[in-house]
């Protein structure tokens, strides 16, 4: 990744998780905590958004952490002139197509380029981490009509810290999963069992040992063909259509539902479910959500994507249940878990901090945001800007309404490397370019060019501008999750000023102060801040959370 004398902290990712248990936390509450905790709830956290969360208090920033908010804006026809229904700056998201006309590429450009805005406008606020979360969880892939991934995406968004069993009932008749797991297809005629197994195996119960033929302990293969028969009569409306009058929504009907009585196994109490037409799946899932199975299923996915991989069984039994417990005292409102997570010792432990890996959606953010790379103002060439960003983590191997596997990211479930499967011979490439090019010569799409601004850092991050041990120090509290080891400090120092004494940069920054109009000593200023910038960026510690 680097040269050995830039290696150190970094090492941490591999150690074993903390033990301690989920006592709230009554430590001290300083940058090191709250940095800590922004950048597992939020996207690249900044100087200021730290500093803001020490002087708001530990109870504070939680109270922020969660203030409702209205939903995010839509996003905006950017460019495409040629759309009769939407106009340059109008929305597109219940507006039809046209016969022979392509509208997909620009509508979905602006869906991905709002996506982008959303999380680098979240502040200090848990939605748009919890949006992805969940987007991940459902693995649903949305590359058909950009209307439907809208209404999907804010679906999650509604329900981010909400009611887990209200949202798999609200995901369980969505247009867009209907059509993702052939959900519009299941009829009495022709059951198909995609959604139901998901719907077991991913979303709610989790599969378990194999305990005999078809028996998952937690589920049967009896199981899956019951709930898709339960399941029968849902169809999606909208997609692709050429009519003003119709907008995207679902609708049942009932000749194609099952309406036989349907016996689910001891797994599930043996359940019975009579025919209760378009109430029937919502039964369904109140018999699932009986099960502490599913509890515990959703509240590992929750433990590895806010404090880390390793379950063992100390974690398990001190962590996952109380973690399980509370969300069932609390009738699955998933608010009260995340605190609980959140506010523990468990959570704020030492051996906690800083052993994630990023995944490339928060990496590119980090860029962006903790470098105060400055994005354009007017619609399109925002518009333009935002989707590079997109782009730039499809790159890495992470696109935001794609997951590639109905579990989503494998990162999140694939034992034994998890975060490290971000970390590849290409992808660590496309990274350290792309950190590169935003320090160095900026990010360049057709003619815009954005670069870091390594003065914003200076103004916010350091204590002492004169003094080169304060710059290095600033840039890596700025930058980096964990402290930087002596050495490490060193070789960095030597970067800002190769060869040089201390008082060498206080001189040359000094005079710089004074005449900032002088574009020779700007010039070497800035050369030097933009390479010490480079480096930092290339440390094993900013890929870490």
């Amino acid at each position: 990744m680097t040269s050995k004398k830039f290696s150190g902290a970094a090492n941490a990712m591999v150690l074993p998780p903390s033990i301690k248990d989920l006592t709230p936390y009554d430590g001290p509450w300083e940058y090191a905590q709250a940095g800590h905790l922004l950048r597992r709830v939020t996207f690249g956290p900044t100087v200021e958004n730290i500093n803001e969360a020490v002087e708001l208090g530990f109870e504070g920033v939680f109270e922020r952490l969660f203030e409702e908010r209205p939903m995010p804006g839509v996003p905006l026809n950017n460019y495409f002139e040629d759309d009769p229904y939407v106009g340059i700056g109008e929305t597109w998201i219940d507006a039809p197509y046209i016969d022979g006309t392509n509208l997909y590429d620009y509508r979905w450009g602006s869906m991905q380029a709002w996506t982008i805005e959303n999380i680098l406008e979240q502040g200090i606020h848990l939605r748009e981490k919890l949006t992805l979360f969940w987007h991940n969880h459902f693995g649903l892939r949305t590359s058909g009509d950009p209307k439907f991934a809208y209404r999907y995406i804010n679906l999650l968004r509604r329900y981010s810290w909400g009611n887990v069993r209200d949202l798999v009932k609200e995901v369980t008749i969505d247009p867009a999963m209907l059509i993702f797991l052939n959900g519009n297809q299941n009829t009495e005629r022709a059951p198909n069992e995609n959604y139901a197994r998901e719907l077991l195996e991913l979303y709610t119960v989790g599969k378990g040992p194999l305990a005999g033929p078809g028996d998952y302990t937690t589920f049967t293969e009896e199981d899956v063909a019951e709930i898709a028969r339960v399941l029968t009569g849902w169809r999606d409306i909208g997609e692709d259509t050429l009519d003003p009058e119709v907008t995207v929504g679902v609708e049942y009907v009932s000749e194609r539902h099952d309406t036989g009585v349907k016996q689910l196994s001891l797994r599930f109490n043996n359940a019975v479910i009579s025919n209760e037409e378009e109430k029937e799946y919502s039964t369904l899932i109140d018999i699932i959500f009986e099960q502490q199975a599913t509890a515990k299923h959703i509240c590992r996915k929750l433990y590895r994507w806010f404090v880390y991989y390793v379950i063992e069984d100390d974690v398990e039994e001190m962590i996952i249940g109380p973690m399980a417990q509370t969300l069932i005292d609390n009738d699955y409102d998933i608010k009260p878990v995340i605190s609980l997570l959140l506010r523990s010792e468990h959570f704020f432990d030492f051996l906690n901090q800083g052993p994630m890996i990023k995944n490339p959606i928060d990496f590119v953010i980090s860029t962006v945001r903790q470098t105060y790379l400055v994005i354009p103002e007017t619609l399109n060439e925002k518009y333009i800007s935002l989707q590079e960003f997109y782009e730039m983590a499809f790159h890495m191997d992470m696109e935001y309404y794609e997951p590639p596997q109905v579990a989503g990211w494998s990162s999140y479930y694939q034992a034994p490397s998890y975060y490290r499967r971000w970390i590849n011979g290409i992808t660590m490439r496309f990274r350290m370019n792309y950190t590169r090019w935003v320090a160095k010569a900026g990010i360049k799409v057709r003619g815009i060019r954005m670069k870091a601004d390594p003065f914003k850092i200076m103004e916010v991050a350091v204590a002492e501008p004169l003094d080169p041990n304060s710059v290095v120090r600033g840039f890596t509290k700025a930058l980096c999750p964990l402290p930087l080891t002596d050495e490490q400090h060193d070789a960095l120092k030597e970067i800002l000023i190769p060869g040089l004494p201390d008082f060498e940069w206080t001189v040359e920054y000094g005079q710089f102060v004074e005449n900032p109009e002088d574009s020779d000593l700007a010039e070497s200023i800035e050369d030097r801040l933009r390479n010490l910038l480079e480096i930092v960026m290339q440390l094993p510690e900013f890929h870490l959370s």
